[in-house]
């Protein structure tokens, strides 16, 4: 049986009635957070910033998954007030939020790519605490209700888990993309990601109704 958040989201689910105008004004900033980075022709945080958000597609695609295959909760769940559920994890919202958050957390990373911080890779650093700032923030959210945890290795106990598998890989992959030599590397990985989510969003959320 899901549990009583699962089944809170469920039940709205790409549901369009919860539709509110906000969302409009939410994505005209997103569109202009990529227009400034492209009319400056700053590839790198551009990509770095799409890169981020592909990654945090792949996520909520397999945490749709763990529930659909569990029926008992999803990793994370999202069943607060929304404008729109697209996934059983991610909300319009949410979406909005990780569209951009590569483009400001990279614009955090010194230019010298070598540089150490105590004794460290600055982009290692900057990703761990990047990593960390954004799961105080889940834990906040989880605290209001607003974002949900129903299993035991998942939650405020073992924040390490979140903090590795929730942020790190994206953090790590949006500056592995910012650091690529030519434009066109940045644009073949990041197409390559996105690529496989909208593969598996048309299978798994349009053929087979799993996520």
């Amino acid at each position: 049986m899901p549990t009583e958040s699962a089944a809170s989201a469920l039940k709205i689910l790409r549901d369009g009635s919860q539709f509110q105008w906000y969302v409009i004004p939410c994505l005209a900033l997103v569109l202009y957070v990529y227009a400034v980075e492209a009319e400056r022709r700053n590839w790198d945080l551009f990509f770095a910033g799409l890169a981020l958000w592909a990654m945090d597609w792949f996520n909520e695609i397999w945490n749709g998954l763990v529930f659909h295959f569990t029926q008992y909760a999803p990793v994370w769940g999202a069943p607060g007030r929304t404008a729109y559920l697209i996934l059983i994890g991610l909300n319009i919202e949410i979406c909005f939020m990780f569209a951009i958050a590569g483009v400001v957390v990279a614009k955090t990373l010194p230019a010298e790519r070598d540089l150490k911080i105590l004794g460290l890779p600055n982009r290692w650093v900057v990703a761990v605490a990047a990593s960390v700032f954004c799961v105080c923030v889940e834990m906040f959210l989880n605290a209001a209700g607003a974002l949900t945890w129903d299993y035991w290795w998942w939650n405020v106990r073992m924040p390490w888990l979140i903090v590795v598998f929730g942020y790190l890989t994206f953090f790590v992959v949006a500056f592995w993309v910012h650091d690529m030599p030519t434009v066109r590397q940045k644009a073949t990985t990041v197409g390559a990601i996105f690529a496989f989510d909208a593969v598996c969003l048309v299978v798994f959320a349009g053929l087979l109704k799993w996520i």
